[in-house]
């Protein structure tokens, strides 16, 4: 008996070790899943309740210290708006015991017109100076050096002094775009007092101060936005810089009627449709009658088309190559000019004309045929599955599918049949066409001059700004691609002051600047609506050949 149960009490054991050795990974991994999640709640938490714009990381982009025990670390938290630095466990002590960027100062801010340098200590940028020394900083592998939260200047930890310590901040090189916090507290308190003459506080009362503010579409193109964003709000006021996500174009543009009147500048980085939703925007400004807070709009794109921004020499499409501190220069520098906008009213024949007719407004252009039908595809394929569309290349490329798609089976052949076009109230005879482009703007399909086709034929200028509409039809997708690629030129139509379109039988696919739609039997009417105040950058504008060679 006893020779028997020797056996079975090592099966036993073996079975025991065994489940053991499987329960032990379990386990431990059980735990530090939990510990993690249960970590992940703290600092979600410490984000929520804290006045720092903390966002977390997995890998910093540069050589990177805690600013409490000033070890260096790979990954932990960082201040959007002053920039500080923490690691996990230290987030909890740098939240209490730094404060962050000021939007608007306590206290009287009536007395105030000046603010003291805000230091944050260390991660200061690569290849900065000193601005007492005028020596590189930032260079050695610890935490040190200074950098002021506003202005940005830069001092070594032998550099700095009391008298830098409580020295006013000038706001460096953007102090003209800056919006300070005292100015802020200062209107604030003017309002519960009910007075409104501004003129007099620093610096409305300054000649060229030009306040900017930010409109950034986090879901635009290549998902840029959020980046801008923390990096708009460490070199402005934070209260400048918005998230079209979380906030609507009008709500955000009200601030404008806290600031000089004519003066103030928006910057709007998104694409061609983040601009047409901002312009209608400062349109609702003009009916509740304040016009004359208008501000002037620039442009960054992140978009995948673009072509508002190309006409306007702001780029065909932004990928980071251009420091944010050029950005603002490049706004503060640009030019005032107008751009015409549109209104097109589409009425559906039949039902007695009881539908109301569906209206839109339109900067860049109106289309029926194929590239609307290419339009009509991809927004249907985003709709779909709008996880895949997050790169400005895959959505060129799924472009090209359908318009390749669309040269063998030809969806919009004998357009010229089935539509009747007026130009300033004079029938147009139409030829063989797929597809008529009515353009207001120079640039058509993601940087191509279409009006001007290969360059080789006498043609009327066009302008954005001028009143007319130019209107051009085009045989296919691959007569499109010729065009693309400067190896043909479009059918050009004529201009006019005021386009009539009739479509006479079935269904076709339309778009207004980039929003497809499939419209049964209709009247297209496009008027003048009226002017949108640009700013227009010269040196920008994308070369037409490069720009083709790459579609």
């Amino acid at each position: 008996a006893a020779g028997m149960e020797g056996p079975g009490g090592a099966d036993w054991r073996l079975a025991l070790w065994t489940l053991f050795s499987v329960l032990l990974p379990v386990l431990i991994t059980a735990w530090c899943s939990f510990q993690r999640s249960r970590r992940q709640l703290l600092i979600r938490d410490i984000f929520r309740k804290s006045k720092h714009d903390w966002h977390y990381t997995d890998l910093f982009g540069q050589p990177s210290y805690c600013c409490v025990c000033a070890q260096h670390m790979l990954r932990g938290a960082f201040c959007g708006c002053c920039g500080l630095r923490a690691s996990e466990s230290c987030l909890k002590k740098a939240d209490q015991r730094f404060v962050c960027k000021e939007i608007m100062t306590r206290g009287a801010g009536a007395a105030q017109s000046s603010i003291p340098h805000h230091w944050v200590r260390g991660n200061v940028p690569l290849c900065s100076c000193c601005v007492v020394c005028k020596q590189q900083c930032g260079t050695q592998p610890k935490l040190c050096d200074y950098r002021c939260a506003w202005c940005q200047y830069t001092v070594h930890d032998e550099c700095m002094v009391d008298s830098l310590k409580t020295e006013e901040c000038t706001f460096g090189e953007f102090k003209d775009l800056i919006i300070p916090p005292y100015y802020l507290s200062t209107i604030n308190q003017m309002r519960k007092d009910k007075q409104t003459n501004y003129e007099k506080v620093v610096p409305y009362c300054r000649k060229h101060w030009m306040p900017v503010i930010v409109l950034a579409n986090t879901r635009s193109g290549n998902n840029m936005g959020e980046t801008l964003l923390g990096e708009f709000k460490m070199l402005l006021n934070p209260v400048q810089v918005f998230d079209l996500s979380k906030i609507a174009p009008a709500k955000a543009l009200q601030l404008c009627t806290l600031l000089p009147c004519n003066a103030v500048r928006v910057l709007v980085c998104g694409g061609d449709g983040t601009v047409g939703w901002v312009l209608d925007a400062i349109d609702e400004m003009k009916i509740k009658g304040q016009e004359q807070y208008i501000p002037q709009v620039a442009i960054l794109p992140l978009g995948t088309g673009n072509d508002l921004s190309n006409t306007l020499g702001w780029g065909a499409g932004y990928a980071g190559e251009v420091p944010v501190e050029q950005i603002l220069r490049n706004v503060m520098e640009a030019d005032g000019i107008k751009l015409d906008r549109w209104k097109v009213q589409v009425t559906n024949k039949g039902y007695y004309n009881l539908r109301k007719p569906k209206v839109f407004t339109m900067n860049n252009y109106f289309s029926i045929g194929p590239d609307a039908l290419m339009a009509l595809n991809f927004h249907a394929h985003r709709e779909k599955t709008p996880s895949l569309f997050s790169s400005r290349i895959i959505n060129k490329a799924v472009y090209f599918f359908y318009g390749t798609k669309d040269c063998l089976v030809q969806e919009c052949k004998d357009l010229n049949k089935k539509v009747e076009l007026e130009l300033d109230g004079e029938r147009i005879e139409l030829p063989n066409l797929e597809g008529i482009i009515v353009l207001n703007i120079g640039y058509w399909g993601g940087g191509c001059r279409l009006w001007e086709g290969m360059g080789d034929e006498p043609y009327p200028l066009a302008r954005h700004d001028d009143g007319l509409l130019e209107v051009v039809g085009v045989h296919g997708s691959f007569h499109c691609a010729q065009i693309q690629v400067k190896l043909a030129n479009p059918v050009r139509l004529g201009q006019a002051h005021t386009v009539r379109l009739i479509l006479k039988s079935s269904k076709m696919p339309m778009q207004v600047d980039g929003e497809p739609w499939a419209q049964g039997p209709c009247t297209v009417t496009i008027t003048h609506k009226t002017h949108a105040l640009m700013l227009y950058h010269s040196g920008e504008q994308t070369d037409d050949d490069a720009s083709s060679l790459s579609e």
